[in-house]
């Protein structure tokens, strides 16, 4: 069964640079990391992924998680790649963490996403239309705090 989960965010920045929902879409991809799971993060624009690749990176060594960005060239294939519209690899991923206003026209490649709903009215309306959206698939629909 294809199943989304959208996370409800209560507050619009995080501390850092990164706003809420990339805070978030960093801290799960750690979490399905450790469990097992090979993640695409997709974001809207290639700025966006640069800033998810560097708050990565930033993490303390032993907290270390294993990424690259679409396209570069890696020795093997990492569990979590951040790719941005118009550019994503073929590998195989278990879990879309996608960040992106639109659906993604790749989501048939997968069974789980996650998708965020934000505290911005404008952006909480696009969450919204893109809930809509994946209830008219059919895919199985799940709200979680955050």
């Amino acid at each position: 069964m294809k199943q989304v989960q959208f996370y409800l965010l209560s507050q619009t920045t995080s501390e850092g640079e990164l706003s809420a929902e990339e805070q978030k879409a960093c801290e799960l991809a750690c979490e399905l990391w450790r469990a097992g799971k090979r993640v695409l993060i997709s974001c809207e624009t290639e700025q966006q992924a640069l800033n998810l690749d560097e708050a990565l990176w930033a993490n303390d060594p032993e907290q270390f998680v294993p990424h690259n960005l679409s396209g570069e060239m890696t020795a093997f294939p990492t569990p979590i790649e951040i790719s941005w519209v118009g550019k994503r690899n073929a590998q195989r991923r278990d879990v879309l963490i996608s960040l992106q206003s639109q659906l993604p026209e790749f989501i048939s490649s997968f069974t789980q996403i996650i998708d965020f709903v934000p505290a911005d009215e404008t952006r909480k309306a696009l969450a919204r239309e893109r809930y809509k959206q994946y209830r008219q698939l059919g895919w199985a629909l799940e709200t979680v705090n955050s």
